[in-house]
């Protein structure tokens, strides 16, 4: 094997541990959100809002899952395309990505803006 393409192979895993990393850093986030709503239903009786971070936890920690599955499907085309010569790169997953995380920070947005 050439070294460009075991360079290109090597790149093409550290971007796919990048993606790994940053779906489980939401995941765990969302693990984070979701068990402060129930640490807060547990201490109080009724506290408004707490089924909300409860969902957004729950969202967040899909969010991740999802971004992980993204991650493995984009480095096993990569790494056939790098084999067979025709790699060629895409931005659909980030502009997926991208989406979703900020309509999920315009929900929380409003959420915040709604309860001041």
């Amino acid at each position: 094997m050439r070294t460009d393409k075991v360079t290109a192979h090597l790149a093409n895993e550290r971007t796919y541990l990048a993606w790994v990393r940053t779906g489980v850093a939401v995941i765990v986030l969302g693990f984070a959100v979701a068990r402060f709503g129930l640490a807060l239903t547990s201490v109080m009786d009724i506290i408004p809002g707490i089924r909300y971070s409860s969902a957004v936890g729950i969202t967040l920690v899909f969010l991740g899952g999802v971004i992980e599955l993204f991650a493995f499907k984009r480095y096993r085309k990569n790494q056939e395309d790098i084999s067979a010569n025709r790699y060629e790169p895409s931005s659909s997953a980030e502009a997926i990505l991208s989406i979703a995380v900020f309509l999920l920070a315009i929900l929380i947005l409003a959420r915040l803006l709604l309860n001041t």
